[in-house]
């Protein structure tokens, strides 16, 4: 059986996906008596499995990632074009999409200066911690190599960014990791009757103290021993929990006191996600350090960025007798081009297009749905949320906040898989409290599109809490 026959075959696919894939995040044991799921195409913000069955996307690709919609066949071409011309060289040379993307990235970036490729956000945050380590020896005899991560946050699926990783069931049996890795607490104001000393405090008061609770890990492991802090700007997969007011200023404040590398993870937030270009623009903050992938290219192609001050750049090149001194890192599919000729015409679609504010609106009108189905539904605690990044948190009980099981949560996201929308929720992060329902629909998404995505919550909520 050829292999062109077997594409032409839907039940032949799937038995080679049965035999031979093996599928991320997911168990296969139940592979074994019903069929896997097969997306083979996509349009807008729709996409259709192998059956022929139309669902509308509403998490951009299952991982935040299809900023702007399927089909885009300018980055189709484009990346055709190039790959055509000139594929692949090495990061040691240029290339000229490499060129122009890193100057069009960072016209969007004021304070910021160079661009490193690479091909996933793992990898670019992994480049983050290694200039912060190198920067510790260069300038610090070693000592100034701690690097500070959030309880919820997420930085990637390597060893040494599972090391940053606030999630803990992602880490489980993965262990052990990097040393020198410093968890801080999360800032989620709904769940501040969890940390002591916060519970009575709300709005900007809430937002200040749960800062100031990273200077207090700062203070306790020794200002001279911290090179960097981490943290995403609304945490994604830890629960969609967008800052408190008077968080970000509070942190950059602490960094700057205490010469602590701020490195800021926006490979979700990043291209438009929360109605900015970036997430950390709408917090006033100037980070050291900014890592980015998924919306970059919109998933046409692979590519993630780490970029820095100039700063940061000058401590790499201070001394060229010293053939150590230099950023001594290669990421091999850092010099494909595709990925920059790819995400040259991605910004130029939000832009274009007008996404950014469109991503204000539709986000504005997501949360307006949310909440008035918490009006309804008494299992939604919480409904938060930046841009087309939003989430609403179930709970069994208002009062008392207690989260819903994982498993029910598993059952809405079916139900409304079941109606042809695909949602996401919070799943083996953060050991029970994974009961977050998360939004991201493609930035493209009108009125209508918000509407039949929280009307299908609205159906599944009804049937599953019955």
């Amino acid at each position: 059986m050829t292999i062109g026959f077997q594409m032409n075959d839907p039940q032949a696919v799937i038995e080679a996906d049965r035999a031979h894939v093996w599928h991320h995040l997911i168990q296969h044991k139940p592979f074994e008596t019903t069929d896997p799921r097969i997306i083979v195409e996509g349009k807008g913000l729709k996409v259709w499995d192998i059956t022929g069955k139309e669902h509308i996307d509403a998490v951009s690709g299952g991982v935040w990632t299809v900023n702007v919609g399927y089909g885009r066949e300018r980055i189709a071409d484009a990346v055709r074009d190039q790959i055509l011309k000139m594929n692949f060289f090495g990061g040691v040379l240029g290339t000229i999409p490499g060129a122009r993307f890193a100057e069009a990235l960072i016209d969007k970036m004021p304070g910021m200066s160079r661009v490193y490729y690479a091909n996933s956000g793992s990898e670019a945050n992994e480049k983050a911690f290694k200039m912060i380590r190198q920067i510790a020896h260069k300038r610090y005899g070693g000592r100034k190599h701690k690097i500070l991560y959030r309880d919820r946050d997420y930085h990637g699926t390597t060893i040494g960014a599972l090391s940053a990783g606030g999630q803990q069931e992602r880490n489980a049996l993965y262990g052990p990791f990097a040393p020198g890795f410093v968890e801080v607490p999360h800032c989620l104001e709904y769940r501040r009757h969890e940390q002591p000393g916060l519970e009575n405090l709300t709005g900007e008061a809430y937002g200040v103290a749960a800062a100031r609770k990273i200077e207090e890990v700062i203070l306790r492991e020794g200002p001279d021993t911290v090179g960097g802090l981490c943290l995403e700007p609304v945490t994604a997969g830890g629960g969609v929990i967008p800052p408190p007011p008077g968080y970000w200023e509070t942190v950059q404040e602490i960094c700057r006191r205490y010469d602590v590398l701020l490195h800021i993870d926006e490979v979700v937030c990043g291209v438009g996600r929360t109605g900015t270009w970036f997430g950390y623009q709408n917090y006033g903050v100037q980070p050291d350090i900014v890592t980015m992938a998924k919306g970059v290219a919109s998933g046409y192609a692979a590519i993630s960025c780490c970029v820095t001050t100039e700063a940061v750049f000058e401590m790499f090149k201070d001394d060229a007798s010293d053939p150590m001194n230099y950023f001594r890192d290669i990421s091999t599919f850092g010099g494909c081009t595709a990925g920059p000729a790819a995400a040259l015409e991605n910004m130029a679609i939000v832009e274009e297009e007008g996404l950014l504010e469109n991503t204000q609106e539709m986000g504005a009108r997501v949360i307006e749905n949310l909440t008035r189905l918490a009006e309804k539904h008494s299992v939604i605690g919480d409904v938060r949320g930046t841009g087309l990044f939003c989430g609403a948190e179930l709970v069994t009980d208002r009062e008392t906040k207690d989260p819903v099981p994982e498993a029910m949560c598993a059952k809405v996201v079916a139900d409304c898989m079941a109606q042809g929308v695909i949602i996401g929720a919070t799943n083996r992060s953060v050991p029970g409290k994974n009961n977050t329902l998360c939004l991201s629909p493609p930035l493209i998404a009108t009125a209508d599109d918000i509407d039949a995505i929280t009307d299908a919550i609205d159906g599944a909520l009804g049937r599953v809490f019955a």
